[in-house]
């Protein structure tokens, strides 16, 4: 049997988790290859419809990575992040789906080597709660 790949989809904030992910990566830190990245200009602009969209539409996991609590360059952005995180996980739980799958990090610019370890291990997470149930085959 092939070892589960998993596909995860992490939402980065420009300011402070992005630039971690670019030090992690000028820094040749060793991560999963697993992380598909989007940046967004703050954790707080990642709207639930997004975060269920890529579960339904295939990922196994989703990362919303944001600065941490009184970073924020948008002042009160990443405390909004927080209450829609919370609002998706029990939105999963009432659909029947894991609430695991979906993880909030604050992580700061100059934490290239904490994003490598946040990123390794949401993927172990992942693995171990093996495919996303709810992924949809899209036909065109």
């Amino acid at each position: 049997m092939a070892e589960f790949k998993p596909n995860i989809v992490s939402f980065l904030c420009n300011w402070c988790s992005y630039t971690a992910a670019d030090l992690a990566g000028v820094s040749r830190l060793k991560y999963p290859p697993y992380i598909k990245v989007i940046r967004v200009m703050c954790s707080s602009r990642v709207d639930p419809v997004f975060i269920l969209k890529s579960l339904l539409d295939g990922a196994d996991g989703v990362l919303v990575g944001g600065c941490h609590p009184g970073d924020c360059h948008y002042q009160k952005g990443n405390y909004y992040a927080r209450r829609k995180i919370a609002l998706v996980k029990q939105l999963l739980k009432t659909l029947n789906l894991e609430p695991e799958r979906v993880r909030l990090s604050w992580i700061g610019a100059s934490e290239g080597p904490r994003f490598a370890e946040v990123c390794t291990e949401f993927t172990e997470e992942i693995q171990k709660l093996g495919p996303n149930s709810a992924k949809q085959e899209i036909f065109l």
